[in-house]
């Protein structure tokens, strides 16, 4: 059978693609391949895909119901959902609102339709992320905690998904689980994201704007351990009636400081820093308690930042030289 996974050109998308094929699945990948950030790190990252034994690619956009509609008819075999496409960053939210609405509200409701449709689906499993917590300030957060106040539009969609999949899970009796992502960094990352932008900075000479001294703190999860997570949860749908939302994190909170010294000890190169107060749509701190999904996986996180920076920068180098 085969795994329908959206974003296939995206940061985790890609990586949980490979990590499929690695042990035999069949995967389709679909993605739109926007101009968010550089296509060619996407046409990179597919081109790794692409040619390997069991991955087809399909070239459509998440919130086009027709071309969603007419894959799906094309494509019996696909008994699980990992859907991960999504209009990604904080902060572009409050540029381009409408391009979240599309992609994350009506990108999503597409894919619950498709997915509702499809007769004898094990499994639909979806991205939300760690900003459906906004300014809660108790640390760390559990899956319990209040999250109807958030501080970013694009935390506002990523709520919104839950909602709308728990009415699904209600309605039509489909077994989803919702993965809430907390930082995640890697090989073939995203650019706009702080490690990356620093990283390259640092390598150019050019300044990087920290907020509040860098004491800001996050919760810097491994793509590695992220994939880990992701498939652990793929293989263990709930009942179609008891929808579920997970943490998936590196259950440890860190300062952007502590981010930015590693990132200049392994470039060798000291970074320019212009401080700057925190931006409204930014938290102060992000701290996953995932006992939950450590309880029904055995998820355990094995990539500490001082381990996962390195590797990071190992490819950055790399790819920075093409």
């Amino acid at each position: 059978m085969t795994v329908l996974v959206t974003g296939a050109a995206g940061f985790v998308g890609y990586h949980v693609s490979e990590a499929l094929l690695a042990r035999g699945e069949a995967v389709i990948g679909v993605d739109e391949i926007n101009a968010y950030y550089d296509p060619k790190l996407k046409e990179a990252r597919l081109e790794r895909l692409e040619g390997r034994p069991g991955f087809r690619f399909v070239r459509l956009s998440i919130a086009d119901r027709e071309a969603v509609t007419a894959l799906m008819a094309s494509e019996p075999g696909i008994d699980r959902i990992v859907h991960l496409a999504a209009q990604a960053g904080v902060r572009y939210s409050m540029i381009d609102p409408y391009a979240y609405v599309t992609a994350n509200v009506m990108g999503h409701v597409v894919m619950l339709e498709a997915a509702r449709h499809r007769i004898g689906l094990r499994h639909f499993v979806y991205a939300s992320s760690s900003s459906v917590y906004g300014g809660n300030t108790e640390m760390p957060f559990a899956e319990g905690d209040r999250v109807d106040l958030p501080v970013s539009l694009y935390g506002a969609t990523k709520r919104a998904d839950e909602l709308m999949s728990h009415s699904y899970s209600h309605l039509y009796g489909l077994p989803q689980s919702g993965l809430r992502f907390f930082t995640v960094y890697g090989p073939w990352g995203r650019p706009d994201m702080a490690y990356y932008s620093f990283a390259r900075a640092i390598m150019e000479g050019r300044p990087i704007t920290l907020y509040d001294n860098g004491t800001l703190r996050r919760d810097f999860t491994f793509i590695d351990d992220i994939v880990a997570g992701v498939l652990g949860v793929l293989d263990r749908p709930p009942p179609g009636d008891a929808p579920r939302v997970l943490n998936i994190g590196n259950n440890r909170s860190e300062t952007v400081a502590k981010l930015v010294s590693l990132l200049e000890e392994g470039l060798g190169r000291r970074a320019v820093v212009e401080d700057v107060p925190r931006p409204a749509a930014d938290v102060t701190d992000t701290f996953a308690d995932i006992s939950a999904i450590k309880a029904l996986t055995g998820f355990s996180p094995k990539t500490p930042l001082e381990v996962g920076i390195p590797r990071f920068l190992e490819w950055f180098k790399g790819w920075n030289q093409r």
